[in-house]
């Protein structure tokens, strides 16, 4: 289980980093921000999804 924290708390951290700068960019109008923001939460989750399943499997 403590393994399983740090990633996850990471991600969590990512995915809220990610969602500030989509807001932000949708409030400044800068689409390039929107887009770093939507790969920051895409990134979050797959690290998150592969955590989980490398924990479950046991490596």
């Amino acid at each position: 289980m403590p393994r399983l924290l740090l990633p996850l708390l990471g991600s969590v951290l990512l995915i809220a980093l990610g969602v500030g700068a989509l807001l932000y960019g949708q409030h400044d109008d800068a689409p390039g921000l929107g887009l770093i923001g939507f790969v920051l939460i895409l990134g979050a989750l797959v690290v998150g999804v592969r955590a989980v399943l490398r924990a479950k499997r046991g490596v």
